[in-house]
C-alpha cells in the first residue's frame, strides 16, 4: 500500500476518522492543562513524566500532580476522566475500582494526547453569527433560547439544520488533530541519537503508535473500528521474541498528514453531493444527513410535547445523544457506554445504565434519572438530577440553581443492565459534586468545558420532604394502550442504590400520608356526574403529565389509578 492512499483492505477503502468521546467526554476546565505553546510545554513534560513513572510507563496520582503542579484532587479527576475515554478496554485503568486509579495510574503517552486536545473548541450553532450575542442572553435566559425557543414545535424536528452535522464536526475534530499532528508524533517518538538533537533521528515503536487510537481509528459506514496499525504500511512485528519495530517520525508524520487530508477530502466530497442532491430537489429534505447513517451515537431529537421509549433493542450502537427535545417524557431504558444530552428544556429524560460517561450540557428545567459511572454537567439552569453515579459529578461553565437527589426509580432489566455497564450498586456519590471554573459567556458555546479563575456554582442537594420515587412501569403497565408486554422481563424489583436515611424516612411519611388519602377517597360515594368530571381531569392530568412535569403528577396519577382503576376511565391520547 502506498502512503498517499487511504488505508484499504480486501472489503474496501477506510478513512481515519476522530474518536468523538476523546472530544465530548475528555476536555477538563483546569486552566494549567490548556498549552498555547503545546509543542514546546509538553516536550519538556514528557520527560519529566516518564522519569517519575513506573517501568510501564505508567505515572499515578501523586507523580502526576508534582509535575503538572496541579492539586491532587485535579489530578484524580485528570485520571478518571482519562480512564472514560480510553480506547483500549484491556488498559488496567478501565475497570479498575475509584481507590485503586490513583495507584495504578494512566499511560504517559495516553496523557500526553490527552493534554494535546484540551484546547479543542467545537463548533458553534450556525444560528449564532455574533458569538457576543451569548453574553447578552445568559443567564437572564440560556444559550440556546435564541437558536431554539422562537422555533414553532412542528419546526424543532429539524433543528440540526441550526447545528453543526456529524460531518461538520468531523471535519473540525480532523482538522484541529491535523494542526496536532507533528506535536503528537514527536511526544510519541524516541532519538536514536544520544544528545537527542536531530528530529531526523526521531523514531516510533508500533507501541507507542498504538496509543495514537486514543484519538483516531480506522473505519467506514457501518464497519467496525479498526486499529490504526492494522491499516499501515509500516512494517509490524508481533512476536515477542524478536526486537520491537522502529519506523522513522518523519514517515508516520507522513502518513498521517496525507490520510487525514484524504478523509477531509471524502468528507467534503460527501456533504457536496448532499448539498447538489437538495439543490436538484428541493422539495425533499436530503440536506440534512439521517444520523443513522452515520457511524456514532444514536440521536433522540427534537421531540415536543410528547413521550419517547427507546429500548436496547431500538438502538443502533452504545453511545445516544438526546438533542433539543422539549416539554417532553423521553425513556432510554439500555445498557449505554456513553450519553449526552443537550439543549433540551422543561422534560423528565430517564437513561439506563450508562457505563462510561454523561455529558448533560446547556438544558434548563429538566429533570434527569440516571445510573452512571460518571457524569458532567455543563451551562445549566434550574435542573433536577436524580442520581446513581460512582464518581463524584462534576460540574462546569456557568450554572444557575441546580439540585441533586440520589437515585429514585427502576425498571425490570436496570440491575441486568447495569452490570453490562459495570455501574456498582454500592457506590453512589450523588451529594459530592465538584465545581470546576466558569466558563467565558462569550465562548460558552464552542469550549465544552471553559476556563475562568471563578469559583463555578455547585448544586444544592434536594430536600428530604420533596423526595419522591418515579415509577416507570406506569408506562409500561398501567397508562398508555398497546405497551402491556413490550417491557423485557428481568429481575429488578426496587431501586438498586439504597438511599440516605432521611429520604428514605421521608418517602415513608409520604407513603402512610397517601394510605389515608387513599382510604378516605375509597370510602367517598361519587355519583355517575362527579364520575365523569372525575374521568375529564384524569385526561387532562395524564396529558399535563406526558407534555410537562412528569415527575411531580406521576405519583399523584398511579393513586388516582390504583383507587379507582383505569378500566373504567378509558385513556385518550392526543395523536
Amino acid at each position: 500500500m502506498s502512503s498517499d492512499s487511504p488505508p484499504s483492505t480486501p472489503g474496501g477503502t477506510f478513512y481515519l476518522h476522530p474518536r468523538r468521546e476523546a472530544f465530548e467526554h475528555g476536555l477538563l476546565p483546569i486552566s494549567k492543562l490548556i498549552f498555547n505553546d503545546g509543542t514546546q510545554t509538553l516536550s519538556n513534560l514528557k520527560p519529566a513524566l516518564l522519569s517519575s513513572s513506573t517501568c510501564d510507563r505508567r505515572v499515578n496520582a501523586d507523580a502526576l500532580s508534582g509535575v503538572l503542579q496541579i492539586p491532587i484532587e485535579h489530578s484524580r479527576l485528570v485520571i478518571e476522566t482519562i480512564s472514560s475515554v480510553l480506547h483500549d478496554d484491556s488498559d488496567p485503568l478501565v475497570n479498575d475500582k475509584d481507590k485503586e486509579m490513583d495507584e495504578i495510574g494512566v499511560n504517559v503517552f495516553d496523557l500526553l494526547l490527552f493534554l494535546c486536545i484540551q484546547s479543542y473548541k467545537r463548533l458553534l450553532p450556525r444560528g449564532h453569527k455574533d458569538s457576543a450575542a451569548i453574553g447578552d442572553v445568559w443567564p437572564s435566559t440560556s444559550a440556546f433560547d435564541g437558536l431554539l425557543s422562537s422555533l414553532p414545535p412542528s419546526q424543532l424536528a429539524n433543528s440540526r439544520r441550526f447545528m453543526p452535522s456529524q460531518a461538520d464536526e468531523e471535519a473540525h475534530q480532523l482538522s484541529y488533530l491535523q494542526k496536532q499532528l507533528s506535536t503528537m508524533v514527536s511526544l510519541l517518538s524516541d532519538s536514536t541519537d544520544a544528545e537527542g538533537d536531530d528530529d531526523q533521528s526521531l523514531v516510533v515503536s508500533m507501541d507507542a503508535f498504538e496509543h495514537l487510537g486514543f484519538l483516531m481509528y480506522c473505519g467506514e459506514k457501518g464497519s467496525e473500528r479498526i486499529p490504526l496499525s492494522q491499516n499501515t504500511p509500516f512494517s509490524t512485528n508481533t512476536d515477542p521474541d524478536k526486537p520491537a519495530v522502529w519506523v522513522p517520525a518523519s514517515q508516520v508524520l507522513e502518513w498521517l498528514t496525507q490520510n487525514i487530508s484524504s478523509a477531509l477530502e471524502h468528507i467534503s466530497d460527501r456533504v457536496s453531493s448532499k448539498e447538489n442532491a437538495a439543490a436538484a430537489s428541493p422539495d425533499q429534505d436530503v440536506a440534512t444527513e439521517p444520523p443513522s447513517s452515520l457511524r456514532g451515537p444514536s440521536f433522540i431529537e427534537g421531540i415536543s410535547k410528547s413521550y419517547c421509549v427507546k429500548q436496547a433493542s431500538d438502538l443502533k450502537g452504545t453511545s445516544v445523544k438526546v438533542v433539543n427535545c422539549h416539554e417532553s417524557v423521553i425513556y432510554i431504558l439500555a445498557p449505554l457506554k456513553y450519553a449526552t444530552v443537550y439543549g433540551c428544556s422543561d422534560a423528565t429524560i430517564v437513561l439506563g445504565a450508562v457505563g462510561k460517561a454523561v455529558r448533560f450540557e446547556h438544558c434548563e428545567r429538566v429533570h434527569l434519572i440516571t445510573a452512571a459511572k460518571r457524569i458532567c454537567i455543563a451551562n445549566c439552569r434550574e435542573c433536577l438530577f436524580f442520581l446513581g453515579v460512582n464518581h463524584r459529578p462534576l460540574i462546569v461553565g456557568d450554572n444557575h440553581k441546580l439540585q441533586v437527589a440520589p437515585y429514585n426509580t427502576f425498571y425490570s432489566q436496570l440491575e441486568e443492565h447495569m452490570s453490562q455497564a459495570g455501574v456498582d450498586p454500592h457506590i453512589n456519590r450523588w451529594d459530592e459534586p465538584v465545581a470546576l471554573g466558569v466558563v467565558d459567556h462569550h465562548d460558552s458555546l464552542s469550549h465544552p468545558a471553559g476556563m475562568s479563575d471563578v469559583q463555578a456554582e455547585t448544586a444544592a442537594r434536594l430536600h428530604p420532604d420533596q423526595f419522591t420515587n418515579f415509577v416507570v412501569r406506569t408506562l409500561f403497565g398501567l397508562a398508555i394502550p398497546n405497551w402491556s408486554g413490550s417491557e423485557e422481563a428481568g429481575s429488578t424489583k426496587d431501586n438498586p442504590f439504597s438511599l440516605p436515611d432521611a429520604y428514605r424516612a421521608a418517602l415513608e411519611e409520604n407513603s402512610t400520608r397517601l394510605n389515608g388519602v387513599k382510604q378516605i377517597m375509597r370510602e367517598v360515594s361519587l355519583e355517575e356526574p362527579r364520575k365523569r368530571e372525575l374521568s375529564a381531569s384524569l385526561h387532562a392530568c395524564f396529558k399535563d403529565w406526558l407534555y410537562g412535569d412528569a415527575l411531580t403528577l406521576n405519583a399523584t396519577y398511579l393513586i388516582i389509578i390504583i383507587i379507582f382503576g383505569v378500566d373504567n376511565y378509558p385513556l385518550v391520547l392526543a395523536s
